[in-house]
């Protein structure tokens, strides 16, 4: 690859706001499909489709970091933002997957509950995005979504309490759903460390 002069650094600000606002896609059609299933009309293969186009917007952060010399903040952050954001939406999709492969008849309380405070981490990350450019209202965002990831990281502990809680249940369904909550635990854990690397970036560039 040439790495190109002319600078292109408004660039990598839109790219970054088309993978928040992917990931942000993602998680409400996510959401829909659990707190609506089994009769959503939310497919796998939509879910599928809008993870593909989040692959696309990375690739094409990686290339455009590949193939130019001046950056605006540092190679390293951009290169973990763009990673990040892509691991919650892959994520996402790893557990609406999940929802079909086991054969899930209902979603439970908690999975919805989890959906829920990843669409609103992932709101905040977008508005975070949206105004990286400027650094205006991106502290107030960040932490707005750590207390989105509190309230996850609660949300988690209850559901697998409540897995463990009943001995009448069935071996397979804990397996089935630990390996959902966790799914879903770690596209909020993803949130809040693409959090912390626009946080990074922002003290870097005081």
């Amino acid at each position: 690859m040439r790495i190109r002069l002319t600078p292109r650094t408004s660039e990598f600000y839109v790219l970054f706001v088309r993978a928040a606002d992917n990931a942000l896609e993602v998680a409400r059609l996510v959401e829909r499909r659990f707190r609506e299933h089994p009769s959503s009309d939310v497919t796998q293969e939509r879910v599928k489709a809008e993870e593909t186009e989040g692959d696309t917007i990375t690739r094409d952060i990686i290339t455009l970091l590949n193939t130019q010399y001046i950056t605006p903040f540092d190679r390293e952050d951009i290169y973990l933002l763009a990673t990040e954001m892509d691991d919650i939406v892959d994520y996402l999709e790893e557990a609406s997957d999940l929802l079909g492969l086991y054969g899930v008849e209902m979603p439970t309380r908690h999975a919805v509950e989890q959906c829920g405070v990843i669409v609103r981490a992932c709101e905040q990350l977008a508005l975070a995005c949206n105004n990286l450019k400027g650094m205006r209202g991106v502290q107030e965002a960040l932490i707005e979504l750590k207390l989105h990831e509190d309230e996850g990281d609660r949300v988690l502990r209850d559901a697998l309490a409540s897995l463990f809680r009943d001995e009448g249940i069935d071996p397979l369904i804990v397996i089935r759903w630990k390996d959902i909550y966790e799914s879903l635990e770690r596209a909020l854990d993803a949130c809040e460390t693409a959090a912390n690397v626009i946080a990074n970036i922002v003290v870097k560039n005081a």
